[in-house]
C-alpha cells in the first residue's frame, strides 16, 4: 500500500516525513483504531416483581428489571431521566444489585441497568489481579459505584454504563501528551494492545491504546509476538481525545528510532560525506531496491527533473519494514542536488537528485509519479 501523506497512491509506500541533520523527523501518527465494542446487552423493564440473572457461568446479557411498585409512567418517566444523564454525560451513584457472566446489574431508579466488566476502572482487577472476574463483582454486590450511562435506548429496552467513563475526567486530568507510564497489557487485538496506566498513587485508573505500528520500531506482524496479557510495559501518551475520553500511548517511541542511525551515517552532522558503514558509488552498479528502479525513471519524466542516480548504500541494525519507503531531506541542495533516501527491510540508499524544483515540487513530482506507478 503506498502512502504519500497520508493518501493511498499504489503498491509502494511513500513517507512524506522530512528531516533535517539536526532534529527527528517530524512523524505522523497512526490512524485510529476503533475502540472495541462491547456494550452489548438488553434490559427489559416491566410492571411486576424484579428478577435477574445473575448465574456466573451464563453468557445471557437479558437483564429483567422493574421495581414493585414501578408503573408504565415512572419507567417511561426514568427512561427519559436516563437519556438526559445520557446526553448530559453527568454521573450518578448506581447500586450494584447482582452480577452475570457480562457484567454487574446497577439500579436505576426503577430500572436495571448493565455494566460491562470492561467499564469497570481497571483499579479493581489490576489490584487483586489473583481474582477472577467473577470474584470481584460478587465483592461489589450492594455498594455504590459511579456511573455514566452511555446508552439509553427505551425502545431496545439498553441501559448500558460505565464506572471507566464516570471516573476519566478526575484521573486523565493529570495525564498529559509526553508522559510516560508504566502499564500492564489489558489486552492484545490485531490492531493492538490495550494498556492499563499505573498512576502516581499506584493504581490503574486509565487505558489507553498502543497501535501495532506504535508496538515496536522492528517489523510486528502480529502484535501477540511481542505483547501478551498482563505483561509490564512502559508507555508514553502520544494522543489525548478528551471528546472520546480515548489516550493513544507508544511504546516504540521511548526508544531511539533505528532509522536516525542510518540517516547520520548516510548524511553526517557536519555536512561531510563517506562512512565506513556505507559503500560509495565508486563506478560499480547499486541494484536498486525492488520497485525504486521504476520510480527513478518516472521521475524523470517529471518536468524541472534533471538527473537521478544512486549513490550510496548501507544496512540498518533491524528491519523497520518492508514497505519501500522515501524519504527528502531538508539538507540544503549542493550545486542543485537533493538528497532522497529509500528503504526497504535493513537496506537504505542514497539518491542525489539533479533539479531545477524546490522541496515542494519535488514532493508534488512524486506523487505524481506515485500515482501512474502500478
Amino acid at each position: 500500500m503506498a502512502v504519500f501523506g497520508g493518501a493511498t497512491l499504489g503498491s509502494i509506500s511513500f513517507s512524506s516525513h522530512l528531516f533535517d541533520q539536526h532534529s527527528c523527523p517530524l512523524k505522523l501518527l497512526p490512524s485510529s483504531s476503533s475502540y472495541r465494542n462491547s456494550l452489548l446487552c438488553v434490559v427489559k423493564s416491566f410492571s411486576g416483581s424484579a428478577t435477574a440473572d445473575t448465574d456466573r457461568n451464563s453468557d445471557q446479557s437479558s437483564v429483567l428489571s422493574a421495581s414493585d411498585d414501578a408503573g408504565p409512567s415512572r419507567m417511561s418517566r426514568d427512561w427519559k431521566m436516563a437519556k438526559a444523564y445520557c446526553k448530559s454525560g453527568d454521573t450518578f451513584e448506581g447500586e450494584v444489585e447482582g452480577f452475570n457472566g457480562g457484567g454487574l446489574l446497577i439500579r436505576f431508579h426503577s430500572l436495571l441497568g448493565f455494566l460491562p466488566y470492561p467499564q469497570l476502572s481497571p483499579s479493581r482487577s489490576c489490584k487483586e489481579p489473583q481474582k477472577s472476574i467473577h470474584d470481584i463483582a460478587k465483592t461489589l454486590v450492594g455498594s455504590k459505584l459511579p456511573v455514566k450511562v452511555v446508552q439509553a435506548d427505551e425502545e431496545n429496552r439498553k441501559l448500558i454504563l460505565s464506572e471507566k467513563l464516570a471516573l476519566w475526567p478526575k484521573y486523565s486530568q493529570n495525564v498529559n501528551v509526553g508522559d510516560v507510564f508504566p502499564g500492564k497489557v489489558a489486552s492484545v487485538e490485531d490492531y493492538g494492545a490495550f494498556i492499563h496506566l499505573r498512576l502516581d498513587d499506584g493504581l490503574y485508573h486509565l487505558t489507553g491504546l498502543v497501535h501495532v505500528s506504535e508496538v515496536s520500531w522492528d517489523y510486528v506482524q502480529d502484535v501477540r509476538d511481542v505483547l501478551r496479557d498482563g505483561d509490564e510495559v512502559r508507555v508514553i501518551v502520544t494522543n489525548i481525545d478528551k471528546e472520546k475520553s480515548r489516550i493513544t500511548l507508544s511504546i516504540k517511541q521511548l526508544e531511539d528510532d533505528p532509522l536516525l542511525e542510518t540517516l547520520d551515517k548516510v548524511i553526517l552532522k557536519n555536512s561531510s560525506t563517506g562512512s565506513p558503514s556505507l559503500s560509495s558509488n565508486n563506478g560499480d552498479a547499486i541494484e536498486p531496491l525492488p520497485g525504486l528502479e521504476t520510480i527513478l525513471a518516472e521521475l524523470l519524466q517529471e518536468d524541472g527533473i534533471e538527473a537521478v542516480k544512486i549513490n550510496r548504500q548501507g544496512f540498518e541494525k533491524r528491519v523497520v519494514s518492508q514497505d519501500l519507503q522515501l524519504w527528502l531531506s531538508n539538507t540544503p541542495p549542493s550545486e542543485g542536488k537533493f538528497v532522497l533516501l529509500a528503504r526497504a527491510g535493513r537496506q537504505v540508499q542514497e539518491i542525489h537528485l539533479t533539479t531545477s524544483l524546490d522541496q515542494q515540487g519535488i514532493k508534488k513530482a512524486l506523487q505524481r509519479v506515485l500515482e501512474r506507478v502500478p
